[in-house]
């Protein structure tokens, strides 16, 4: 199950996995991101510099400070994109998919669509190094979290009540597992660079959601 970087993944194309784009003058900071997020999502914020940006967009160093200060700013604008293309990829679902667990199942494709590309979700990397990481990212890290652990509570409750979902606990408790379950899974499988282990994790966490 392989897809390109620009090739359309249903309703979630470009929304998490994004393409590159032309460093045209008009261009520079949106290229500077795109650069800078595939490699958060393969190396981790603490494993490239400003040096590897420019090198890739054919710059030089001064020109990233123009657009950002410093390496925090730039992890913020990073996690502000990121959560703003997913909160459009959980607004797609909804519209694509009226049963809760279809929208869980849809949601799980999310993180499967970053694996296939030998890539990490962007916040699960950034909170492996939360204790490295300045405040200001610190915080944007937790309110992503927070963010898509409110949408599946509020799912949870919503198949809960239609009788198309069952969950243990309480739906907090439920959306937290669900988050942790696929950031872990993608994690375990990256080293192996076999995402079938990803996916027999989902099918599992899929049938105990199911009636």
């Amino acid at each position: 199950m392989s897809r390109g970087f620009s090739k359309p993944f249903g309703i979630l194309d470009g929304m998490i996995v994004a393409a590159a784009k032309p460093a045209e003058q008009t261009d520079t900071r949106e290229a500077i991101l795109t650069i800078a997020e595939r490699l958060v999502q393969a190396r981790g914020f603490n494993g490239f510099s400003y040096a590897d940006v420019a090198a890739e967009l054919g710059i030089t160093k001064a020109a990233l400070h123009y657009h950002f200060a410093g390496k925090a700013e730039l992890g913020e604008a990073l996690i502000s994109r990121y959560g703003a293309r997913f909160a459009d990829a959980l607004a797609a679902i909804e519209a694509a998919h009226e049963s809760a667990f279809d929208r869980i199942v849809a949601y799980t494709r999310i993180y499967a669509s970053v694996l296939d590309q030998q890539r990490m979700c962007l916040c699960g990397m950034l909170a492996a190094e939360y204790h490295t990481l300045p405040e200001g990212m610190r915080r944007a890290v937790v309110e992503f979290f927070n963010a898509n652990q409110a949408w599946l509570r509020r799912l949870l409750e919503d198949g809960q009540n239609a009788g198309t979902i069952r969950f243990a606990g309480s739906p907090e408790d439920a959306a937290q597992m669900i988050v942790g379950t696929l950031e872990g899974a993608m994690l375990v499988a990256r080293p192996y660079a076999d995402t079938s282990r990803f996916q027999r994790v989902v099918d599992q966490l899929l049938r105990e959601l199911r009636p």
